[in-house]
Parts: structure tokens; sequence; C-alpha cells
């Protein structure tokens, strides 16, 4: 048996080429993604200790008050401590807004804390004195020796910059000032713990209550939650790898299957001249084996390879990436999976192989035949997988449940694949019946049906992947609809330029206007006005005036005083309940007290909005104090906001708006789409490998059949395009059962993942992309047919007819 496994591996290599390509690329893709998973759990977590490398306790405080007592008893008894947290800032520089919002963490006066590594310049000795981030301050312009504005109103403080750092991006920070400058922060500073270079007894001293543990186990823990979003990443891209592999198993079953198929004739004669079944079996999967081992072995290669690269670009631009490296886990995992695919794709051809008595190898194979127990075993489970997937996604979408949306797309997707013998073969039938059927297409109907349990797995091949790729940028599409009228409700003004203490100049909304970037501007008139304690800018609003976004409530009724929420939460603690109880406000405008009905709202700068009537009964001479304006489609934020803090920090005004928050969360949403259709399109390449593969093994199988038919009359160009129209009949049905069952996979995902999150979520059908996808994927299968019809057109009557 050995020699005869030997020569039929040696006899069928070609043969086996599409499986191998399958295999390899599914296990490379698992060696990549551990690679890049470990490059960046290593790159992240192997500075997580440095802020507490020189002290033996972290304390976590119970109160935020105990910050403070044990950063005095500190300074008190000589002991080294170190708030470890941030605050959440606006930076500017000679009047000039550099960033609406940093992270500023505290710059140890103790050398023995100093953990960040100094590139340039000093670290700080006294209050007054701030470290920067050295790739931080690329992006802002913040160089040594500048003096630069942290925080607004009374606790802004200026500091100059006399260092420049590198820290990791674990636990790094844009600014770094001492603690006597960052308390003042009160209101944006979050400290999650303290070193503490004092014992555990003092620390219980200071803070009754606060949790003390060795810095060890402070900064493991520290690393296990960057892991373990490390590993989330790795897992969302394991769910491609297991359609890509899942998608490989079917090409690698049809591969068999149709190989086991054609050797029916070989397989007879050795079971007639004694072959055991035992034995016949015990050969062929020595086959599927020897074929697994390989193509992982070379997935594995192709995987190092691939990994070191991508990891190497990916650190041209992030440094904070570690160096690459196999993970001997991750790798051994992809191997055994290559293997072990390999091997149990061909189990159940290997038994049908085996199961067929020598008489009956010489019967063509009829396919599934409902008729018979087996095909009706297969249409019950089918149903009932259907059913169950229907039932489990009618769940999903009452509960939002997203265990239960991917169980039941699994499982009705899987009643589909079972019902393909039969449903497939009947669409194909259909569409090639079509008005204007001709003699060759009428035969490339009659060849893509003729085997229906071979034709539904090589369409389910391509299925799988307009499937998911038409379900993802539905729910992508959709996904951003629902964002864009969340972001139109939170954002409804790009960009606000809001006065302080002193009016603006009635100029500065053209110099806006003309800013490269912004498509246009408008111009508000107000009055100064007080709240309590609280000095706020009163603006006339007619509504979005040219320049919101959506149907944004901007223009409250006669008497109604629009309030933000920050401005309200900065409010006296009485004023501010008021507010929230009554909705009722005491406003000073002009020296004369008026109560007004308060709504609230966000999304135009820190001013009061009331309507244009009710500002003329206020204000008998308004004068300029606002400036909104709307980005042009594909502004640069950074650019934008830049030009703009400009003209605003020398109007002495305010900038915000939403365009920032608004681009960010598009490019991630951009980057997202990017990935997941990249990832797809390994699932899409391999179900194209399976097509070219499932024509070129058909190429072969009926190889006497074409000759008898260029015997019979039919020329090569005829022969040709019979095998383009089979190709183009099976993509084009595959293509259209995908975008079908995508559309209802992503209506299912809108409802459970977006619509919990977004209210009124609409379902957007990106209809050019979905059209896309579906032409490309049906013009796949046209271009999969050209190598296996140029074959078939070359061989003449004469050599096919001689063939066995």
């Amino acid at each position: 048996m050995r020699t005869v496994l030997l020569a039929s591996m040696r006899h069928h290599t070609r043969r086996y080429v599409a499986a191998s390509v399958a295999v390899v690329i599914g296990v490379a893709f698992i060696v990549v993604i551990g690679m890049l998973t470990g490059a960046t759990r290593s790159g992240l977590t192997a500075d997580a200790g440095a802020p507490v490398r020189a002290v033996d306790l972290v304390v976590t405080p119970d109160a935020p008050r105990d910050v403070e007592r044990l950063v005095d008893a500190a300074a008190d008894e000589g002991l080294p401590a170190l708030t470890l947290g941030y605050a959440m800032e606006p930076v500017s520089r000679d009047g000039v807004q550099l960033a609406q919002s940093v992270d500023v963490a505290e710059a140890s006066l103790d050398p023995r804390l100093q953990w960040q590594e100094l590139e340039d310049g000093r670290f700080p000795t006294a209050a007054g004195e701030a470290l920067a981030d050295v790739n931080r301050a690329k992006s802002s312009g913040v160089a040594l020796g500048d003096v630069v504005r942290i925080g607004s109103g009374p606790a802004a403080t200026d500091v100059e910059v006399v260092g420049l750092v590198d820290s990791p991006a674990a636990m790094g920070a844009a600014l770094y000032v001492p603690w006597d400058d960052l308390r003042r922060f009160e209101d944006t500073l979050w400290v999650d713990a303290v070193a503490w270079g004092g014992t555990e007894e003092q620390a219980g001293n200071v803070a009754r209550g606060a949790t003390v543990e060795t810095a060890a186990d402070w900064v493991a823990a520290r690393q296990a939650e960057i892991s373990r979003g490390v590993d989330v990443i790795a897992i969302m891209a394991l769910l491609f790898v297991v359609i890509a592999l899942f998608v490989g198993v079917l090409v690698i079953t049809n591969t068999f299957a149709i190989l086991f198929a054609q050797r029916m004739r070989d397989f007879a004669l050795l079971r007639c001249v004694g072959v055991t079944r035992r034995q016949l079996r015990r050969a062929i999967r020595l086959e599927a084996l020897a074929l697994g081992l390989a193509a992982a072995t070379l997935g594995v290669a192709v995987g190092a390879v691939a990994g070191v690269g991508l990891v190497a670009v990916v650190r041209h631009w992030f440094t904070d990436m570690g160096a690459a490296a196999l993970d001997p886990v991750w790798t051994g995992t992809a191997f055994a999976v290559g293997t072990l695919v390999t091997l149990g794709a061909a189990w159940l051809p290997t038994r049908t192989a085996t199961r067929v008595p020598p008489l009956a190898a010489l019967r063509p194979d009829t396919g599934v035949d409902v008729r018979s127990a087996a095909g009706r075993w297969r249409l019950a489970l089918a149903a009932l997988a259907i059913t169950a997937g229907v039932a489990l996604l009618g769940v999903a979408v009452a509960a939002s449940s997203v265990p239960a949306m991917l169980a039941g797309g699994i499982v009705s997707f899987v009643g589909v694949l079972l019902l393909g013998p039969v449903l497939v073969p009947r669409l194909v039938r259909l569409v090639g019946g079509l008005p204007g059927a001709g003699p060759v297409r009428r035969l490339a109907t009659g060849n893509a049906v003729r085997n229906p349990r071979r034709t539904a797995t090589t369409a389910a091949s391509l299925l799988v992947g307009v499937t998911l790729t038409t379900a993802v940028l539905t729910g992508l599409a959709s996904s951003r609809t629902a964002i864009d009228t969340d972001m139109d409700r939170s954002y409804p003004l790009d960009v606000t330029v809001t006065a302080g203490a002193e009016p603006l100049d009635g100029g500065l909304v053209d110099r806006v206007a003309a800013t490269t970037g912004v498509a246009g501007a408008t111009g508000l008139d107000g009055a100064p006005a007080r709240i309590g304690t609280f000095d706020l800018p009163l603006l006339g609003s007619a509504g979005g005036q040219g320049v919101a976004r959506g149907p944004a409530h901007l223009e409250p009724d006669d008497g109604v005083l629009l309030l933000p929420y920050e401005v309200v939460e900065d409010l006296p603690a009485r004023v501010a309940e008021r507010v929230w109880d009554d909705g009722e406000v005491a406003v000073t405008v002009g020296g004369r007290e008026h109560l007004m009905e308060v709504e609230t709202g966000s999304g135009w700068g820190r001013a009061g909005l009331v309507s244009t009537a009710t500002l003329a009964s206020l204000e008998q001479d308004p004068r300029p104090m606002a400036v909104w304006a709307r980005a042009s489609d594909g502004a640069d934020a950074e650019d934008l906001a830049g030009d703009l803090a400009a003209l605003a920090g020398a109007a002495g005004a305010e900038l915000d708006g939403g365009h920032s928050n608004r681009s960010w969360v598009y490019l991630q949403l951009d980057i997202l789409t990017g990935a997941v259709v990249g990832l797809l399109a390994v699932a899409i390449v391999i179900a194209l490998v399976g097509i070219a593969n499932t024509l070129g093994l058909s190429v072969l199988e009926r190889a006497r059949e074409n000759a008898l038919l260029r015997a019979m009359g039919l020329t090569r160009r005829q022969l040709g395009r019979a095998m383009a129209a089979e190709g183009l009949l099976l993509s084009s049905v595959a293509a259209l059962m995908g975008t079908a069952i995508g559309l209802v996979f992503a209506w299912v995902g809108v409802q459970v993942m977006v619509s919990s999150v977004v209210e009124d979520a609409a379902f957007t059908v990106p209809v050019w992309q979905v059209g896309a996808v579906a032409a490309v994927a049906a013009v796949a299968g046209l271009a999969a047919c050209v190598v296996p019809a140029r074959r078939a057109a070359r061989v003449t009557p004469a050599a096919g007819l001689a063939l066995d």
C-alpha cells in the first residue's frame, strides 16, 4: 500500500495544489495574527511598570481626598510618592489654543521617581516647570523653552517646558507637571493609584480603607488589562481566520470528493485484487495527512516571513510596538489546525469512497436523491437548522443578544449549505433557462447541475465570502448612518468661536469663512450675562443658521434659555440644583435679573442660547459674541483646528465644536472597514481557488465527454464558451444567494448591535458597494474558468477519446 500511496501522490500532485493553497493561507493567517498580537502586547506592556520602579508598594485610595493626604504625608516624612493618573485640560500658547484636551500627569521633583527617558533639557525642579512627550510635541509644535497655559478659567496655570521625554504608550501622557500644578485641575483630575515609598502601615494610617499592594502585583494587573485589550483584537481577527479555514475546508472537501470520484475505478480495482476497506481507507487518509503536514509547514514559513515584514512596516509608524517573534503557542496551534483541517476535510469523502462496492464503482454518481433515506435525512436536517437558526435570530433581535445572533447566523447558514445540493442546481437551471439561451448555455447548464453535490460545494465556497462581505459592508453603512445621526445630535456644529469677556471683532466671521476647510460661517449677536457667579455670553439663535448638521435643536422658544450641560455642571451647586429640579434660573443681563425657563443640550460651546426675540427684550444693543462654522467635506481636522485656534486666540475667544471628534470617529470606521474587507478578502481568494480547482478537475473528469462533443462538431471556441458560461452560472447563483442572505444577516446585526445603542437606527444598504461585490463575485467565476477552458480546448478529439 505504501507503493500505491506514493504513486498516487506523484500522479495526482497537480490536483492537490488548490487544497494546499487553502491550507497555506489559513495557517499563515493565524501565524501573522499571533506575531502581530505578540509584538503589540510586548510593546505596550514592556514599560507598564516604569513609574513604580523605584518603590515597593502601590496604594489605591478609597476616596479622592486620600490622594492629597498620601502626597502630603510623603512630603512631610520625606518619602517618595507619585500619583498615577491624569487630568484632561486644554493647552494654549501665546493666546493660541494648541489642543482642546490633552492628558496631563505628574512630573516628580524627586530624582528617584523621575522615570521618563529624558531626550532633551532637564527634569523640573519646582512648580511652574513641565515636561513634554517628545512624540506628542511634534503634532502640537511645542518646543523646549516654550511657555504654555494649561487649563482654563481660575484653574489655568502657565508652565515652562524645560524637558522633552520619551514615555511608553501604556503609561504616558502629553505633558507632565509637578503635583502643586496638577492638583489645580480638580474638575478633570483622575488618580488611579499612588506609588508609595513608605510602609504598608504608614499608608494605612494616612488613608484608611485604601488598598495596598506590591508594585509587582500592580504592574502585573496593568499588564493583564493591556493584554486583554490586545487579545480582544486578536480574537476578533481570529473570527476571520475561522471564516478562512471554513471556506478552506469546503475547498479541500470538494477537492477530495472530486478526486476520489475520478479514482473510483482505481479503488474498485484495488478492492478486486484483495485490498480491504480498512487498508484503502488508511492509504487515502495518509495522503490527506501528508498533504496537511506539507501545507501546514509551508503555511508556517509563509506566515513567519509575512509577520516579520508586517511588524516591521507597523513599527515604522508606531515605534512602541515590540519586535516580531514567533509565538510557540500560536505557531503550534496554526500547524495543528492546518493539519487537522486537511485530515478532517478528507474524512467523509474517504468513507464514501471506500463504502462503495467494487462493481458499483462504474456507476455514475447521481448526487443527492431526495427520495432516498440519505436525501430525506439531509432535507430534514436542513429544515431543522434553518428553523432553529431563524428562531435564534428572532431571540437575538428581541433581546439584543450578540451570542444568540452569532449562533443563529451559524446554524441557519449551515442549514442553507445542507440544502445546497437541492437548491443550487434548481437556481442554476432557473438562471440558465432565462430567455435567449442558446445551445452553449444549455450545455453549460447541464454540465453545472450534473453533479449536484459538487456544484453546491463549489458555490458554497463563494457563497460564504459574498454573504459575509455583504453583511459587513451593509452593517458598517448602517452603523455610519446611525453614527451620523447621533453625531448630529451630539455635535450639531463643527466649529464654534465664542467670545470671552469682550465682544468679538465684526470682521472675525469673514476671516473664519475665508479659512481653508470652512464651507460656511455665520456670526451671532448676543450680550454678556451672569448666572449666580458664573459669567457667560447669551446668544440670539435662529436655529442652525445654515451651518448646523441635521435637525439640531438650536432655536429655543421665546422666554426659554438653552444651556450646555457642561455649563450647568460648573454652576454653583445651589443654582445647578435649581436648574435640574425646577427647570428655571435667574439670569442677569445689563444689570437686570430675569427668571427664565431652562432647557439643556450640548454642541454649541460655552454659551447660553435664546431666541432672537428674547435677546431683543433682554438687550437693546446686542454685539457680535460668537461665530459658528461648518467644515468642508474632507477637511483635515488638525489643520482646521490649528488655523481657527490662531484666529480665536487673537480675538480672546474660545474654540470648540465637534469636527475633531466627528473626524476621529469616521477615521476609526474607515480603518475598521478597510481591515474587515481586507480580512474577508482572504476568504474570497480561497473561494476563487476552489472555483478554479473545481472547474479544472471538471475538465479532467469530462475529458472524454468534451472530446466526443468536439468530434460531433463543437468548436474550440464553443467549448471554451460553455466552460465560461458554467463558471459564470455558478458564481452568479452564489452571488445572488450570498447577497440575499447577507442583507438578512446585516438587518439582524443592525437591530441587535446598533439599535440598542443609537435610537431610531436606520437600515442602510450601500447599493453600489453591494452591487460591486455581487458583480465582482460573478466575474470572478468567469475569470477562474479561463485556464481550465483553455486546457480543455487544447485537447484534440482523438487524444481526449483515448484518455481513461
